[in-house]
Protein backbone atom coordinates (compact mmCIF):
# COMPACT_ATOMS: atom_id res chain seq x y z
CA UNK A 1 0.00 0.00 0.00
CA UNK A 2 1.30 3.45 -0.90
CA UNK A 3 2.75 5.66 1.86
CA UNK A 4 0.87 8.59 0.32
CA UNK A 5 -2.92 8.82 0.23
CA UNK A 6 -3.94 5.43 -1.18
CA UNK A 7 -5.98 5.20 -4.34
CA UNK A 8 -9.11 3.18 -3.66
CA UNK A 9 -11.34 1.14 -5.94
CA UNK A 10 -14.72 0.21 -4.49
CA UNK A 11 -16.61 -2.62 -6.15
CA UNK A 12 -20.29 -2.78 -5.25
CA UNK A 13 -22.12 0.49 -4.62
CA UNK A 14 -25.48 -0.72 -3.36
CA UNK A 15 -27.23 0.03 -0.06
CA UNK A 16 -24.02 -0.30 1.93
CA UNK A 17 -21.30 0.35 -0.63
CA UNK A 18 -22.60 3.74 -1.76
CA UNK A 19 -22.56 5.44 1.67
CA UNK A 20 -19.19 3.85 2.43
CA UNK A 21 -17.85 5.32 -0.80
CA UNK A 22 -19.23 8.74 0.11
CA UNK A 23 -17.48 8.58 3.48
CA UNK A 24 -14.16 7.74 1.82
CA UNK A 25 -14.54 10.50 -0.75
CA UNK A 26 -15.41 13.05 1.95
CA UNK A 27 -12.24 12.01 3.78
CA UNK A 28 -10.16 12.89 0.73
CA UNK A 29 -9.41 9.47 -0.75
CA UNK A 30 -9.30 9.29 -4.56
CA UNK A 31 -11.87 6.63 -5.39
CA UNK A 32 -12.97 4.73 -8.47
CA UNK A 33 -16.38 3.07 -8.24
CA UNK A 34 -17.83 0.11 -10.12
CA UNK A 35 -21.20 -1.57 -9.90
CA UNK A 36 -22.92 -4.07 -12.16
CA UNK A 37 -25.81 -1.61 -12.42
CA UNK A 38 -23.73 1.31 -13.65
CA UNK A 39 -26.28 3.94 -12.59
CA UNK A 40 -25.60 3.17 -8.93
CA UNK A 41 -21.91 3.92 -9.41
CA UNK A 42 -22.61 7.00 -11.52
CA UNK A 43 -24.56 8.51 -8.63
CA UNK A 44 -21.21 8.85 -6.83
CA UNK A 45 -19.66 10.99 -9.57
CA UNK A 46 -21.15 14.15 -8.08
CA UNK A 47 -19.22 13.35 -4.88
CA UNK A 48 -15.94 13.10 -6.78
CA UNK A 49 -15.75 9.42 -7.72
CA UNK A 50 -14.42 8.17 -11.02
CA UNK A 51 -16.77 5.59 -12.54
CA UNK A 52 -15.28 2.53 -14.24
CA UNK A 53 -16.88 0.51 -17.00
CA UNK A 54 -15.64 -2.83 -15.64
CA UNK A 55 -14.42 -4.11 -12.29
CA UNK A 56 -11.01 -4.85 -13.80
CA UNK A 57 -10.77 -1.29 -15.11
CA UNK A 58 -11.61 0.04 -11.63
CA UNK A 59 -8.74 -1.71 -9.88
CA UNK A 60 -5.89 -0.94 -12.28
CA UNK A 61 -3.44 1.23 -10.37
CA UNK A 62 -5.39 1.01 -7.12
CA UNK A 63 -3.54 0.66 -3.83
CA UNK A 64 -6.62 -0.64 -2.03
CA UNK A 65 -9.58 -2.50 -3.51
CA UNK A 66 -12.72 -2.76 -1.39
CA UNK A 67 -15.42 -5.25 -2.33
CA UNK A 68 -18.96 -4.90 -0.96
CA UNK A 69 -20.88 -7.55 -2.88
CA UNK A 70 -23.86 -9.82 -2.33
CA UNK A 71 -22.31 -13.19 -1.53
CA UNK A 72 -19.21 -15.33 -1.55
CA UNK A 73 -20.00 -16.69 -4.99
CA UNK A 74 -20.37 -13.17 -6.40
CA UNK A 75 -17.07 -12.08 -4.81
CA UNK A 76 -15.34 -15.14 -6.29
CA UNK A 77 -16.80 -14.42 -9.71
CA UNK A 78 -15.79 -10.75 -9.70
CA UNK A 79 -12.28 -11.43 -8.39
CA UNK A 80 -11.31 -14.42 -10.46
CA UNK A 81 -13.67 -14.56 -13.45
CA UNK A 82 -14.07 -10.80 -13.80
CA UNK A 83 -10.36 -10.14 -14.12
CA UNK A 84 -9.93 -8.20 -10.87
CA UNK A 85 -7.22 -10.41 -9.37
CA UNK A 86 -5.21 -10.26 -12.59
CA UNK A 87 -5.58 -6.48 -12.89
CA UNK A 88 -4.57 -5.68 -9.30
CA UNK A 89 -0.95 -4.60 -8.96
CA UNK A 90 1.39 -6.62 -6.76
CA UNK A 91 1.60 -5.04 -3.32
CA UNK A 92 -2.00 -3.82 -3.40
CA UNK A 93 -4.49 -4.82 -0.70
CA UNK A 94 -7.88 -6.41 -1.25
CA UNK A 95 -10.32 -5.65 1.58
CA UNK A 96 -13.46 -7.75 1.25
CA UNK A 97 -16.18 -6.09 3.34
CA UNK A 98 -18.89 -8.41 2.02
CA UNK A 99 -20.37 -11.12 4.24
CA UNK A 100 -19.11 -14.46 2.91
CA UNK A 101 -18.29 -17.89 4.38
CA UNK A 102 -15.03 -18.05 6.37
CA UNK A 103 -13.77 -20.89 4.19
CA UNK A 104 -14.29 -18.76 1.08
CA UNK A 105 -12.37 -15.89 2.67
CA UNK A 106 -9.43 -18.16 3.45
CA UNK A 107 -9.44 -19.47 -0.13
CA UNK A 108 -9.45 -15.93 -1.54
CA UNK A 109 -6.59 -14.94 0.77
CA UNK A 110 -4.44 -17.83 -0.45
CA UNK A 111 -5.20 -17.25 -4.14
CA UNK A 112 -4.45 -13.54 -3.91
CA UNK A 113 -1.26 -14.10 -1.89
CA UNK A 114 0.03 -16.20 -4.78
CA UNK A 115 -0.30 -13.07 -6.92
CA UNK A 116 1.45 -10.83 -4.41
CA UNK A 117 -1.78 -9.17 -3.24
CA UNK A 118 -2.49 -8.70 0.47
CA UNK A 119 -5.92 -9.59 1.82
CA UNK A 120 -8.24 -8.69 4.68
CA UNK A 121 -11.73 -10.04 5.23
CA UNK A 122 -13.50 -7.18 6.97
CA UNK A 123 -17.29 -7.54 7.11
CA UNK A 124 -19.31 -4.89 8.88
CA UNK A 125 -22.27 -4.40 11.19
CA UNK A 126 -24.35 -1.30 11.64
CA UNK A 127 -26.54 -1.30 8.55
CA UNK A 128 -27.20 1.60 6.26
CA UNK A 129 -27.47 4.04 9.17
CA UNK A 130 -23.99 3.08 10.36
CA UNK A 131 -22.62 3.30 6.83
CA UNK A 132 -24.03 6.81 6.41
CA UNK A 133 -22.73 7.97 9.79
CA UNK A 134 -19.32 6.30 9.56
CA UNK A 135 -19.99 4.27 12.70
CA UNK A 136 -19.78 0.73 11.33
CA UNK A 137 -18.35 -2.06 13.44
CA UNK A 138 -15.64 -3.54 11.22
CA UNK A 139 -14.35 -7.04 12.03
CA UNK A 140 -11.07 -7.74 10.24
CA UNK A 141 -9.20 -10.97 9.63
CA UNK A 142 -5.71 -11.09 8.16
CA UNK A 143 -2.07 -10.38 8.90
CA UNK A 144 -1.43 -7.77 11.61
CA UNK A 145 0.84 -5.62 9.43
CA UNK A 146 -1.67 -5.54 6.58
CA UNK A 147 -4.40 -4.51 9.01
CA UNK A 148 -2.21 -1.77 10.50
CA UNK A 149 -1.63 -0.26 7.05
CA UNK A 150 -5.37 -0.36 6.32
CA UNK A 151 -6.48 1.41 9.51
CA UNK A 152 -6.55 4.90 7.88
CA UNK A 153 -8.83 3.52 5.15
CA UNK A 154 -11.19 2.01 7.69
CA UNK A 155 -11.35 5.16 9.83
CA UNK A 156 -13.92 7.15 7.79
CA UNK A 157 -16.25 4.14 7.73
CA UNK A 158 -16.20 3.09 11.37
CA UNK A 159 -14.27 1.31 14.10
CA UNK A 160 -12.09 -1.57 12.92
CA UNK A 161 -10.75 -4.35 15.14
CA UNK A 162 -8.49 -7.16 13.97
CA UNK A 163 -9.90 -10.42 15.33
CA UNK A 164 -7.41 -12.98 13.98
CA UNK A 165 -6.03 -14.49 10.76
CA UNK A 166 -7.81 -14.69 7.42
CA UNK A 167 -11.40 -15.89 7.80
CA UNK A 168 -11.69 -14.60 11.36
CA UNK A 169 -13.48 -11.44 10.30
CA UNK A 170 -16.16 -13.55 8.68
CA UNK A 171 -16.44 -15.71 11.81
CA UNK A 172 -16.95 -12.54 13.85
CA UNK A 173 -19.65 -11.41 11.43
CA UNK A 174 -21.39 -14.76 11.81
CA UNK A 175 -21.31 -14.31 15.58
CA UNK A 176 -22.77 -10.84 15.12
CA UNK A 177 -25.51 -12.10 12.82
CA UNK A 178 -26.43 -14.93 15.18
CA UNK A 179 -26.89 -12.39 17.97
CA UNK A 180 -28.82 -10.04 15.69
CA UNK A 181 -31.15 -12.68 14.25
CA UNK A 182 -31.87 -14.39 17.56
CA UNK A 183 -32.35 -11.09 19.38
CA UNK A 184 -34.76 -9.82 16.72
CA UNK A 185 -36.75 -13.00 17.39
CA UNK A 186 -36.68 -12.37 21.14
CA UNK A 187 -37.82 -8.75 20.77
CA UNK A 188 -40.57 -9.77 18.34
CA UNK A 189 -41.86 -12.43 20.72
CA UNK A 190 -41.78 -10.02 23.66
CA UNK A 191 -43.68 -7.27 21.85
CA UNK A 192 -46.24 -9.71 20.49
CA UNK A 193 -46.71 -11.08 24.03
CA UNK A 194 -47.47 -7.67 25.54
CA UNK A 195 -49.65 -6.59 22.63
CA UNK A 196 -51.82 -9.71 22.76
CA UNK A 197 -51.88 -9.55 26.54
CA UNK A 198 -53.40 -6.08 26.49
CA UNK A 199 -50.44 -3.82 27.36
CA UNK A 200 -49.16 -0.94 25.25
CA UNK A 201 -46.12 -2.27 23.33
CA UNK A 202 -44.60 1.18 22.90
CA UNK A 203 -44.91 1.90 26.63
CA UNK A 204 -43.50 -1.51 27.55
CA UNK A 205 -40.53 -0.98 25.24
CA UNK A 206 -39.88 2.36 26.93
CA UNK A 207 -40.26 0.86 30.39
CA UNK A 208 -37.72 -1.93 29.88
CA UNK A 209 -35.14 0.18 28.08
CA UNK A 210 -32.10 0.80 30.26
CA UNK A 211 -32.55 -2.51 32.09
CA UNK A 212 -30.87 -5.81 31.30
CA UNK A 213 -33.04 -6.19 28.18
CA UNK A 214 -31.65 -3.02 26.62
CA UNK A 215 -30.02 -3.48 23.22
CA UNK A 216 -29.64 -1.79 19.88
CA UNK A 217 -32.16 -4.32 18.56
CA UNK A 218 -34.77 -3.31 21.14
CA UNK A 219 -34.09 0.35 20.39
CA UNK A 220 -34.15 0.28 16.58
CA UNK A 221 -36.00 -2.86 15.55
CA UNK A 222 -38.42 -2.76 18.46
CA UNK A 223 -39.53 0.65 17.22
CA UNK A 224 -39.79 -0.70 13.67
CA UNK A 225 -42.05 -3.52 14.87
CA UNK A 226 -44.32 -1.19 16.84
CA UNK A 227 -44.58 1.25 13.94
CA UNK A 228 -44.75 -1.58 11.37
CA UNK A 229 -41.98 0.16 9.46
CA UNK A 230 -40.17 -2.53 7.50
CA UNK A 231 -38.47 -0.41 4.85
CA UNK A 232 -35.20 -2.32 4.49
CA UNK A 233 -31.96 -1.48 6.18
CA UNK A 234 -30.85 -5.10 6.49
CA UNK A 235 -33.07 -7.31 4.34
CA UNK A 236 -34.74 -10.59 5.26
CA UNK A 237 -32.94 -12.32 2.37
CA UNK A 238 -29.59 -11.12 3.71
CA UNK A 239 -30.37 -12.37 7.21
CA UNK A 240 -31.31 -15.75 5.72
CA UNK A 241 -28.03 -15.90 3.79
CA UNK A 242 -26.06 -15.16 6.96
CA UNK A 243 -28.00 -17.63 9.11
CA UNK A 244 -27.53 -20.33 6.47
CA UNK A 245 -23.79 -19.66 6.57
CA UNK A 246 -23.84 -19.82 10.37
CA UNK A 247 -25.56 -23.22 10.33
CA UNK A 248 -23.30 -24.56 7.56
CA UNK A 249 -20.15 -23.36 9.33
CA UNK A 250 -21.36 -24.87 12.60
CA UNK A 251 -21.91 -28.19 10.83
CA UNK A 252 -18.38 -28.05 9.41
CA UNK A 253 -16.85 -27.73 12.88
CA UNK A 254 -19.26 -30.11 14.63
CA UNK A 255 -21.50 -27.68 16.51
CA UNK A 256 -25.26 -27.79 17.02
CA UNK A 257 -26.74 -24.27 17.23
CA UNK A 258 -30.48 -24.81 17.80
CA UNK A 259 -31.43 -21.16 18.27
CA UNK A 260 -29.84 -20.16 14.97
CA UNK A 261 -31.60 -23.08 13.24
CA UNK A 262 -34.97 -22.11 14.68
CA UNK A 263 -34.66 -18.45 13.69
CA UNK A 264 -33.46 -19.45 10.21
CA UNK A 265 -36.55 -21.64 9.74
CA UNK A 266 -38.81 -18.73 10.71
CA UNK A 267 -37.08 -16.29 8.38
CA UNK A 268 -37.41 -18.76 5.50
CA UNK A 269 -41.12 -19.14 6.27
CA UNK A 270 -41.50 -15.35 6.34
CA UNK A 271 -39.82 -15.06 2.95
CA UNK A 272 -41.71 -17.89 1.30
CA UNK A 273 -45.21 -17.57 2.75
CA UNK A 274 -45.45 -13.80 3.08
CA UNK A 275 -43.26 -12.75 0.13
CA UNK A 276 -41.23 -10.62 2.51
CA UNK A 277 -37.69 -11.25 1.35
CA UNK A 278 -37.02 -7.60 0.59
CA UNK A 279 -38.43 -6.26 3.86
CA UNK A 280 -36.22 -5.27 6.79
CA UNK A 281 -35.24 -8.25 8.94
CA UNK A 282 -37.30 -6.76 11.80
CA UNK A 283 -40.25 -8.10 9.78
CA UNK A 284 -39.73 -11.41 11.59
CA UNK A 285 -42.44 -9.92 13.80
CA UNK A 286 -44.89 -10.56 10.95
CA UNK A 287 -44.02 -14.27 10.85
CA UNK A 288 -44.70 -14.65 14.56
CA UNK A 289 -47.90 -12.65 14.21
CA UNK A 290 -49.11 -14.83 11.33
CA UNK A 291 -48.23 -17.99 13.29
CA UNK A 292 -50.50 -16.74 16.10
CA UNK A 293 -53.72 -15.62 14.38
CA UNK A 294 -56.35 -13.88 16.47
Amino acid sequence: MSSTTPRIALLGTGLMGAPMARRLLAAGFPLTAWNRSRAKAEALAVHGATVAETAADAVRGADVVITMLDSGSVVTEVLFAGGVAEAMPAGATLIDMSSIPPSTARDHAARLAARGVDYLDAPVSGGTLGAEAGTLAIMAGGEADVFARAVPVFAPMGRAVRVGPSGSGQLAKLANQAIVGITIGAVAEALLLVERGGADPAAVREAIRGGFAESRILEVHGRRMIERDFVPGGKVVTQIKDLETIVRTADEIGLDLPLSRNVLRRYIELRDRQDAGDLDHAALFLQLEAANPL
